[in-house]
């Protein structure tokens, strides 16, 4: 496996990790739709579904993690969580959050941005 994948497989744990230590219920991991894939579908409140893009990182150096979700992936996204929600029977409420991870020997940084873009 490539390091890049392994590092994604990385993040992600911690990401699912991070959200069960703060009392959210992980519904599902690598929701495919599509050309789509939601890393992790998590529910905390009554009536809100949080879908949750992890990006990761070794390096700042090229900018932060979450500066690397594109608008073409926001779109991806939404359309993933509509089949999601449609295929489920949900009427709730969507969440689009962004974790972002920045992992390497020395340091490992996890950063919650909740809301971190709306569906259009």
């Amino acid at each position: 496996m490539a390091y890049h994948n392994e590092l994604g497989k990385i993040g992600e744990q911690l990401a699912v990790d991070y959200l069960l230590r703060n009392d959210y219920a992980i519904l599902e991991r690598n929701f495919v739709y599509d050309k789509a894939e939601i890393d992790i579908i998590a529910k905390k409140e009554t009536g809100t579904i949080v879908m949750v893009e992890v990006k990761t990182r070794n390096s700042d150096f090229f900018g932060d993690p979450q500066e690397f979700v594109t608008k073409n992936k926001i779109k991806l996204l939404v359309k993933a969580a509509n089949e999601y929600m449609i295929s489920n029977k949900l009427d709730e409420e969507v969440r689009f959050d962004i974790i972002a991870v920045l992992k390497n020997e020395k340091i490992e940084n996890i950063e919650h941005f909740k809301n971190a873009f709306y569906h259009f």
